[in-house]
Formats: structure tokens, sequence, C-alpha cells
């Protein structure tokens, strides 16, 4: 599937100017463009398998009974003590701008697939976990308390066991709306160990929007930067509590920003179209998919704002350079023609 438009560089093909008129028009009556093309998308993927979700034996490993991973991209696990069912997670691998493999969207961990989903980063060399949703704990602000996702690392520094797998929390850091947690993975018999960076934004309430845009696109651009500076020995993990609504509208904005950076012209429709054909409902409600299109402006114009700043800047710089090499030369003819002008009347 087609999911992007090469334009002929990035100034033009991702100029916010097209993008604001696209969604002037899909905004207009009432939001009427964006509810037909949202419509559009309802039943994108619908029919696709996913037989092991609604296995009897995996029910119960599925936090809402009507979401349940496809088939033919869900994340296996390896097989524990010959049960063909311990291979089960309620995972699909999806794209994100470079592979059908960029990120692996999942539910919130329930009480007892806590060491399932960190078999799960362990066994696809998992480095970043996006949690966009909150906690059913209350020592922590933000978190709210109607059990949306089981805690499954410590919340301070400290170790806790699940599975085979050790969890240590090393430290956390606190930005303006969320958190950075570093924690180190150790496995049964494997002598080294792995460090996961876990990035948390917990006031993104469930089936909405976060306060505004400014804050999920400084969120999410730091999350970016991080995916581009390390080497991908395997996808990132994003979750919400189904893993569909929040997730994907993260996936989805991430993926357009990359594509934006890239001087590729952002399609929305196109990627959330690609993305539900990897997991069900993904960008789940209406508002969800405005609030892609409103990040994906917001972030093109401060970018073009710093752009220009910086290029307004560089040019300042350069001009002051070439004032101060001009002064400096015309300094030295002056030294030069007196010290001339010295030595003649020494010879005379």
């Amino acid at each position: 599937m087609d999911v992007i438009v090469q334009g002929p560089n990035i100034f033009k093909s991702t100029d916010p100017g097209r993008i604001t008129l696209r969604f002037q028009s899909l905004s207009a009556y009432d939001n009427h463009g964006f509810k037909q093309e949202f419509d559009e998308l309802e039943e994108v993927g619908l029919n696709l398998p996913c037989r092991a979700g609604t296995t009897e034996a995996n029910q119960n490993k599925n936090r809402y009974p009507l979401i349940v991973p496809y088939d033919h991209c869900r994340v296996r696990l390896s097989v524990q003590n010959q049960n063909p069912f311990s291979d089960y997670i309620n995972a699909n691998y999806v794209p994100g701008g470079g592979t059908e493999r960029d990120f692996i969207c999942t539910q919130g961990p329930l009480p007892h697939t806590v060491a399932d989903f960190w078999r799960m980063v362990w066994e696809q060399n998992v480095q970043i976990i996006v949690m966009v949703t909150a906690l059913k704990h209350k020592d922590i602000i933000y978190f709210d308390f109607s059990g949306l996702c089981e805690k499954y690392w410590p919340l301070e520094p400290g170790t806790v066991q699940h599975g085979r797998i050790q969890v240590t929390t090393v430290n956390c850091q606190q930005g303006p709306d969320y958190f950075i947690t570093t924690i180190k993975l150790r496995q049964r018999d494997c002598p080294t160990d792995r460090t996961v960076t876990h990035y948390y934004y917990p006031s993104w309430p469930d089936l909405g929007i976060p306060k505004d845009a400014a804050s999920l696109c400084a969120f999410t651009e730091h999350v970016r930067q991080h995916l581009e500076t390390i080497p991908r020995l395997g996808p990132a993990v994003v979750h919400c509590s189904a893993g569909v609504g929040r997730s994907g509208t993260f996936v989805a904005l991430l993926w357009l920003m990359q594509l934006c950076g890239r001087g590729i012209r952002p399609d929305v429709r196109a990627a959330v179209e690609d993305l539900r054909l990897h997991r069900m409902v993904m960008v789940q409600k209406l508002q969800q998919y405005i609030f892609v299109y409103q990040c994906l402006l917001h972030w093109l114009n401060a970018r073009m704002i710093r752009s220009a700043w910086q290029h307004q800047s560089l040019t300042l710089n350069t001009s002051h350079l070439k004032s101060q090499e001009q002064s400096t030369a015309s300094k030295g003819i002056k030294l030069w023609q007196h010290s001339d002008s010295l030595q003649t009347r020494t010879i005379k």
C-alpha cells in the first residue's frame, strides 16, 4: 500500500500551508470531511483472521475480549514447556516508516501477563518502551485509578522478578508531562544485561486526546530523536490499555514526523489505513484521528519557525564575520601603508 507521496523537497512537500488548507477543508461543516474519511476506514482489516486471540485457552490473556491481534502479524513468543498456547501475547507488529516491524503495539499488561510482556521485550530485542496510559496505582502524579494497566516495573530504583526476567529500575527523570526511566534487564543463565528506556506519558485519557498538541508533540519528538540515534536491534514497544486508540495515534504521529523529516509529504489517511491492516481499530476515535492532523500541523509550524530562526542567526553571524574580516583587512592595509611611509622617511 502506498502510504507516502514523494515531494520535490522538504519545504514544498511538507509545507504547513498545504496541510493547513487540507485541515480546513476536512473540518468545514462540522468536520464533515474528517467524518467521511474516518468512516471509510471503519471496516479496514476487520475481516482479517484472529484465531489465536479468540482461542479459549488464550481468552483470559486479553484485556478486552473484542480487541485481539491479527494472526498474520501477531508477535509470537517462544513456546514454554511444550505448551502450544504459551506463544500467545496480545500484540502485533506494525509499520512506522521503515519496515513492517518498526513497532509492536500491545495491550497494557494484566497481572498474569506481566511475565509474558517482559519475555516479549527480551526475545524481540526491544530497547524502547512507550507507555501512553495511566496506572491503577496512586503513588505518582497523573495516575488514575481505573486499572487500565498493571504496574510492570519498579517505580523507584529497585529490582523485581517476572518469570525468568529480572527487572531493575536504575533511575527516573521527570519531564514536563512525562517520565523517562532507565531499566536494566537480566535473564537467568545470560551473563549480559540489557538496557531499556521506558517513556511514560500518563496524562492521556482513555478514548480521548491529550490536553494540547504541544505536549504530545514534545513527547513524540523526544522519542523520535532517540530512535534515530540508536541502532535498531528490534522494534519499539508502544502500549496504552487496549493498544489501539492512543497507541495507534502515537505511532501514526511519529511515523508522519519521520516522513516529514525525510522531505516526504505525509498522508494521514493512508498511514492510519496501513496501521489498521496490522492491528484492529488503530486510532480508535474520530477526535484522535483529527488530533493527528492538529499535532502534525503544530510540529511542522514549530519546525519551520525554528528553521527560519536558525537561518536568520546563521545569516547574521556570517554578515558579522564578513564585517570583521573587512575591518581587519582595512586595518592591515592602513598598517602596511603606515609602515611603508616610515620606511620611506627613514631612507630619506
